[in-house]
């Protein structure tokens, strides 16, 4: 990669459409692979949403800061450790291959349904990896509520 790439911030944004081959590879979009060669992301299998699991994915930067958010938190809170557990044992690191695809873990897969198709939705400082259907009730329960969300940006 050039010189410039690896100065320029990683944006992600839009929404990709791919399918998932026979080995559970799916490709990342050229934009949002990492300029520095053999940096691993992050996939932690994400449960918070009503439509369903999907997986985040996490730069090394966002795992990272979320790593220090929870490592902020009191030893007195209980949410400390299951969300060191939860996260732990829920997450994976995984490195591109020489064509831009990662390798998604069977498991993984299962708990966010995820079969022959995928949606990458673009977080700006990280991504999801959906499967169709639920990013479609996902993305008809954000337009309900983003009249509202957009007004603290006011």
């Amino acid at each position: 990669m050039s010189a410039q790439r690896t100065s320029e911030p990683t944006y992600y944004n839009s929404c990709h459409r791919h399918g998932v081959d026979e080995k559970r590879r799916v490709q990342i979009p050229a934009k949002w692979r990492p300029s520095q060669e053999g940096t691993e992301l992050t996939l932690v299998v994400w449960p918070k949403h009503q439509a369903g699991t999907c997986l985040r994915v996490l730069p090394p930067e966002q795992m990272a800061k979320l790593k220090s958010d929870i490592d902020a938190m009191p030893n007195s809170d209980a949410h400390k450790v299951i969300l060191k557990r939860f996260i732990g044992s829920e997450s994976t690191q995984v490195a591109l291959d020489k064509a831009g695809r990662v390798c998604l873990p069977e498991e993984m897969t299962r708990a966010a349904g995820i079969e022959d198709e995928v949606v990458l939705v673009g977080l700006l400082d990280r991504f999801e990896i959906w499967n169709p259907s639920r990013y479609e009730n996902v993305k008809a329960a954000d337009a309900v509520l983003a009249s509202e969300a957009f007004k603290l940006m006011e």
